[in-house]
């Protein structure tokens, strides 16, 4: 029975979620499986990918082929690296305390790598953040003063009519006036 590492689909349309599975390779995608290794959520950014190491390593030394995606997985997490020092173990070209310190030297360099990317995201997101409301507050003032400038024009534009309107006031103000003063005079 030839076994494969691969991935098996979970979670709903358009929002996938998988199941790193080491099943026979008879098997449908979906179908049964021998062990669930670990899972793979692309939907995030950067992807979560949780993974059990150890069960990894022991079906790849059992001879378990991955897929392309899965060796991907794998090789992100660290797992075909233990399996190359596992081998260079059983040859005799490590002890197993070197593996060891080489596999946690290079853990320690990819959660740093992880890490500033992670802290990359969230920076970007807050520049952007910080753009979207300067450029909101730029239009805010913008629309206020247009408002501002409007209402001073027709303010502006109101002020010969009611100066218009003051001085017809005043003329006919000053007329009946004027006719009752001739009007004396001429008595």
């Amino acid at each position: 029975m030839s076994v494969k590492i691969r991935l098996q689909r979970h979670g709903k349309k358009g929002k996938p979620f998988y199941w790193v599975v080491a099943a026979d390779a008879r098997s449908k995608r979906d179908g049964k499986y021998l062990e669930k290794i670990g899972t793979y959520n692309p939907n995030t950014n950067p992807a979560t990918i949780d993974l059990n190491l150890d069960s990894a390593v022991k079906w790849l030394h059992n001879g378990a082929q991955p897929t392309e995606t899965a060796k991907a997985i794998l090789s992100y997490k660290g797992a075909l690296l233990k399996h190359h020092l596992d081998g260079g173990i059983r040859k005799g070209a490590l002890t197993q305390e070197q593996a060891d310190s080489k596999l946690a030297t290079w853990l320690e360099a990819k959660t740093g790598t992880v890490d500033a990317k992670k802290e990359g995201l969230t920076k970007t997101q807050a520049d952007a953040k910080a753009k979207a409301f300067k450029a909101e507050q730029d239009v805010n003032a913008k629309r206020l003063a247009a408002a501002a400038k409007a209402e001073a024009d027709a303010i502006a534009a109101a002020a010969p009519a009611v100066e218009e309107e003051v001085a017809e006031v005043e003329s006919t103000e000053e007329t009946p006036a004027a006719e009752e003063n001739n009007e004396e005079t001429q008595a």
